[in-house]
C-alpha cells in the first residue's frame, strides 16, 4: 500500500493590499494606546506628580505655624472681611484649588496667567490676570485643560450644587459654594467680568469661575463653573476638616 502524502493547505498568497491593510490596523492600535495614555494614564500620572506638589507649597506656607486639629465646615472662623491675596509675578505658583468632589487626591496648583505653554502645558491651573485676586470683590476666574496636562478640569460637569470648592494660599482657605454650569462660545468673555455675565456692574460678592473646553476632545465651546463665597479659615486656625486628607496627603 503506497504512503498517502499528507494533506498541506495550498498557501495564501500575500497581497500588497494584505500588508497595507495590517500595517493601518497595527498603526490605528498603537495611536489608540497613545492616545489611551495621553488621556487617561498620563493625567493620572502627572495628576500625582501635582498633588504632590501642591502638598509641598502647603508645607511651606504652614511652616512655623502650630498643629491644631482640623476646623468643621460651620464652625466660627473669621467674621470680617478675608484678607486678599498678594499680588503674584507671571508664572507664580501662589495658590491650590482643591474639590472635595474630584476626590482625596485632588490638589492642584494655581500660577498667574493663562498661557498655554508658560501655565497650562506644565499641569498648573492658570488665573485670569485681569480678574480678581482670592478675598477681593468680584471674579476670581480660573483656567486649566479638560485632558492632558493633568486633566485638571476634568471632572467639573460633575459638580453638584451646593459642593464646596477651596482655594488655597499662604494666609488659608477661602470657601466657595457650587451654583452652576453654562455652557458658552469660546468668544463668550463676559464670564470673566467681575460679575459674571454683567456688564458694568460692580461686584459686592466674591465669586470663583472655573473655565475650560468642552466637550472632550474639542474647543468647540466652553463649560464653565460658577461658586460663591462663603468664608475663609486662617491658616492659624487649622485646615478645613472636609479637605484635611487632601492637604496632608492621606486620601
Amino acid at each position: 500500500m503506497t504512503d498517502l502524502a499528507p494533506l498541506r493547505r495550498p498557501r495564501r498568497r500575500v497581497s500588497v493590499v494584505g500588508v497595507l491593510g495590517e500595517l493601518l490596523i497595527t498603526a490605528g492600535v498603537l495611536v489608540l494606546a497613545f492616545l489611551g495614555y495621553q488621556v487617561w494614564l498620563g493625567d493620572v500620572i502627572v495628576g500625582g506628580q501635582l498633588n504632590g506638589e501642591a502638598i509641598e507649597l502647603a508645607e511651606e506656607w504652614s511652616a512655623g505655624y502650630e498643629e491644631v486639629p482640623p476646623v468643621e465646615v460651620g464652625d466660627p472662623v473669621v467674621s470680617e472681611d478675608p484678607p486678599i491675596a498678594a499680588a503674584p509675578a507671571d508664572t507664580e505658583r501662589f495658590a491650590t484649588l482643591i474639590i472635595p468632589r474630584f476626590g482625596g487626591t485632588y490638589y492642584r496648583p494655581i500660577a498667574e496667567g493663562v498661557g498655554t505653554a508658560a501655565v497650562l502645558n506644565k499641569g498648573n491651573i492658570g488665573h485670569y490676570p485681569t480678574t480678581q485676586l482670592p478675598g477681593e470683590p468680584g471674579n476670581f476666574a480660573l483656567a486649566a485643560h479638560r485632558s492632558s496636562g493633568g486633566g485638571n478640569f476634568r471632572d467639573v460637569h460633575q459638580l453638584q450644587v451646593g459642593d464646596h470648592i477651596y482655594v488655597e494660599t499662604i494666609d488659608g482657605w477661602y470657601q466657595y459654594t457650587f451654583r452652576n454650569l453654562e455652557y458658552v462660545r469660546p468668544s463668550g468673555v463676559g464670564v470673566l467680568n467681575p460679575v459674571p455675565q454683567a456688564e458694568g456692574i460692580g461686584a459686592a460678592e466674591r465669586f470663583i469661575t472655573l473655565t475650560t473646553c468642552n466637550p472632550f476632545f474639542s474647543t468647540a465651546e466652553r463649560i464653565i463653573a460658577y461658586g460663591v463665597y462663603d468664608q475663609f479659615y486662617p491658616r492659624s486656625g487649622g485646615v478645613p476638616a472636609e479637605i484635611a486628607s487632601n492637604v496632608t496627603g492621606a486620601g
